[in-house]
């Protein structure tokens, strides 16, 4: 199955990402969930970063929820809010 996870930060957040970008990067490669697609939410000035678009793939949705959970990005406080949802998908135009 596979999961949309959305993340807001809180404000001024942009070198805290920077930061701990590399730790995020390689906890995205671990297991227990395979990550499809990411990248950061932008501001409208299409430039900064706001927040965290993530398309897991996922047994389970609690598997997502413990593996966003864990991720650098939340233990060190940069996400506001975060969203766990099932996503079913009916277009792929790659």
């Amino acid at each position: 199955m596979n999961y949309i996870v959305y993340c807001l930060d809180h404000d001024g957040m942009v070198d805290t990402r920077l930061a701990h970008y590399d730790a995020h990067k390689a906890y995205l490669a671990t297991l227990p969930v395979k990550t499809l697609i990411s990248g950061p939410l932008v501001a409208d000035d299409d430039k900064t970063m706001i927040g965290s678009f993530f398309l897991y793939e996922s047994e389970s949705i609690e598997a997502v929820r413990n593996f966003a959970k864990e991720d650098p990005f939340n233990k060190v406080g940069i996400w506001k809010t975060m969203e766990v949802r099932p996503f079913l998908k009916r277009v792929d135009n790659r």
